[in-house]
């Protein structure tokens, strides 16, 4: 639990910015309609609704608590002294990043703020962000079961783990450079090419790792 304790101010914070959207939720309770919209897709058209309380409170209650999960079970990794401050409190901005987002497109929509607001940039762009970002930490990052490309070889040979994160440090920043240009565009869906380019990032430096494990493999 050391971790967590030397990290107790950010952790805190991190849990306070998760139940913002909550906090402002209550605020603005009686201007929100009792059926808000907590689902949407394609266009960022709103395909599922959800009662005003989970809206408010449950979906951000839900998110704390994974939130607490991550941040206690990354304590019990076999690898833990390979994960430094600075990935830590990465993994801590994830929660808080979700919730904030969710915030945003429920609220956006339920005061019909959906067109000015253009939900499929602004979700274009927080996941670049996000590839950019843990693109940059990819290099840095030592072998560990919680944050990383973790397969058999990569957990087996800390070679391969250096090699696969290099090389996927640089997919990702690229992959992350593209979602986001592919959010001020219209001819072909944002949403769905920002997934696309998440899972070929992936894949690209999860096969390359396993070509280089079967190369260096000692028969």
């Amino acid at each position: 639990i050391m971790m967590l304790k030397k990290n107790k101010k950010f952790f805190i914070g991190s849990c306070i910015i998760i139940l913002l959207p909550m906090i402002v939720g209550f605020l603005l309770w009686n201007q929100l309609p009792a059926q808000m919209a907590t689902h949407f897709g394609k266009n960022g058209v709103a395909d599922g609704y959800s009662s005003k309380w989970f809206a408010v409170v449950g979906m951000y209650l839900f998110i704390l608590a994974v939130h607490i999960f991550c941040a206690v079970v990354t304590q019990f990794d076999p690898k833990k002294k390979n994960i430094g401050s600075k990935i830590y409190r990465l993994i801590l901005c994830i929660c808080p990043v979700v919730s904030l987002w969710c915030g945003a497109m429920i609220y956006g929509n339920a005061f019909g703020y959906k067109e000015a607001m253009n939900f499929d940039l602004l979700t274009n762009v927080l996941m670049g962000i996000v590839l950019i970002v843990v693109g940059n930490y990819l290099p840095k990052c030592r072998q560990n079961y919680v944050i990383g490309i973790k397969l058999p070889w990569t957990l087996e040979n800390e070679e391969n783990w250096d090699y696969t994160h290099r090389m996927a440090g640089k997919w990702w920043i690229i992959g992350g450079a593209l979602t986001i240009l592919l959010g001020f565009q219209k001819f072909v869906d944002p949403i769905g090419a920002a997934v696309g380019i998440i899972l070929i990032v992936t894949l690209i430096p999860a096969i390359a790792s396993y070509i280089y494990y079967k190369k260096h493999r000692v028969m």
